[in-house]
């Protein structure tokens, strides 16, 4: 009798990718913090982080491409690494807008930043447990949610606060550099909720 062989493409760790692109944002996300407090010198941290990320991104997309299966759906899996990208790009971003304005963080942009990075470490904690039985996955997320909620929080107490400021070129470039926080939590939220959705699906 012929014994066939049957010789299946690899199954590669695509969510250990997705783990990884994570954890290279939370990197960036804490020198953030630590920029946005006065230390400039974390910027090329921030920009060289943006780079390692993109290179884990092209493994997971390539990846994707040749897995024979995958413990999520590969739709679900692109939507979280294409939203984890944009939180480091917009961050990288706003750096480089504070630089280009001449426009140094200030107090509230640095509490913002601390409440972002706060929310993507929960990001983290709840791509960790995605294919898992429990429910972290799920509660890591909400947990995320109301940390990004004090991003908001911030951002509208900054922009009032911005009445009081004669200084129009000041002001023009503040308001820039809150929204471009306030619109990282946005990508926040949209990773989030993709994660609640893949758990539901997955269910």
């Amino acid at each position: 009798m012929t014994v066939r062989h049957w010789f299946l493409p690899e199954s590669p760790d695509v969510v250990g990718m997705l783990r990884r692109q994570l954890e290279v944002t939370t990197e960036a996300v804490d020198a953030l913090v630590v920029w946005a407090r006065g230390d400039t010198s974390k910027a090329d941290e921030i920009r060289a982080c943006e780079h390692r990320a993109d290179a884990v991104k092209r493994e997971l997309e390539s990846a994707l491409t040749t897995a024979f299966t995958t413990p999520l759906e590969p739709e679900d899996l692109y939507a979280l690494s294409r939203g984890i990208d944009w939180i480091l790009d917009f961050a990288k971003d706003l750096v480089r807008e504070s630089e280009v304005m001449a426009c140094p963080p200030d107090e509230a942009l640095a509490e913002m930043c601390a409440a972002l990075a706060d929310s993507v470490h929960l990001l983290a904690e709840a791509v960790a447990e995605l294919g898992s039985a429990s429910t972290g996955a799920t509660a890591k997320a909400s947990e995320a949610l109301r940390a990004e909620r004090r991003i908001e929080k911030v951002y509208r107490d900054a922009m009032a606060s911005l009445v009081a400021v004669d200084d129009l070129r000041e002001v023009i470039s503040r308001r820039e550099l809150y929204r471009r926080v306030s619109r990282i939590g946005d990508q926040v939220v949209d990773v989030a909720e993709r994660v609640w959705y893949t758990v539901v699906k997955e269910g």
